[in-house]
C-alpha cells in the first residue's frame, strides 16, 4: 500500500459549494494531517464546470495529464480564501512540479463516491511488492502514466 506522504497532488471533486468543499477538505485533512497546508489540491471544475456524469472521467484524464506533463492545474477565478479551509489550492496559475502520484476524488449525488490513486510507471513498479493476499489490481495505461487501484 501507499503512505500519505507518497501522494504529490490531489485533484479534488471541488464543486465550489461551501458545505461540500468543507467536507472534502476535512476528509483530506483526516488522511494527510498538517501536510494538507502544503499538499497541492485543485479542482478542474473551476475551468470546465461540473460535467455531471462525465466528471469522474474528466478528473481522471486531468490527473493522468498532471503526471505526464508535470504541471498541476490551477483553481482559476480564486479570489477570496475561505479561512475555514486553509489549503494550497494552486490559485489562478498552473504550477510545474514533479508529480508521481495523484489522488482524484469524484463524488456523486446520493453518496456514490470514488477516490482513485494514479501513479507514473516508476511509482507503479515500486508498488508491486505486495503479498499474495493484497487483492486484485487493475491498471490502465496512458502514455507512461499508470492508473492503479485495488
Amino acid at each position: 500500500g501507499l503512505e500519505p506522504d507518497q501522494i504529490d497532488y490531489i485533484n479534488a471533486h471541488g464543486t465550489s459549494t461551501p458545505e461540500n468543499d468543507k467536507m472534502e477538505a476535512m476528509s483530506c485533512t483526516a488522511v494527510f494531517g498538517a501536510r494538507m497546508a502544503s499538499l497541492p489540491i485543485s479542482s478542474n471544475k473551476s475551468m470546465v464546470g461540473h460535467t455531471l456524469t462525465a466528471a469522474g472521467a474528466v478528473e481522471a484524464v486531468v490527473s493522468l495529464l498532471t503526471i505526464t506533463n508535470g504541471r498541476i492545474p490551477p483553481t482559476i477565478n480564486y479570489r477570496e480564501p475561505d479561512p475555514n479551509i486553509p489549503l494550497d489550492v494552486v490559485p489562478n496559475q498552473a504550477r510545474d512540479a514533479s508529480v508521481r502520484r495523484v489522488i482524484s476524488n469524484s463524488f456523486g449525488f446520493g453518496g456514490q463516491n470514488t477516490c482513485l490513486v494514479f501513479g507514473d510507471a516508476v511509482a507503479a513498479q515500486a508498488g508491486r511488492g505486495c503479498a499474495s493476499d493484497c487483492g486484485q489490481r487493475l491498471q490502465l495505461r496512458q502514455g507512461d502514466a499508470v492508473a492503479a487501484f485495488l
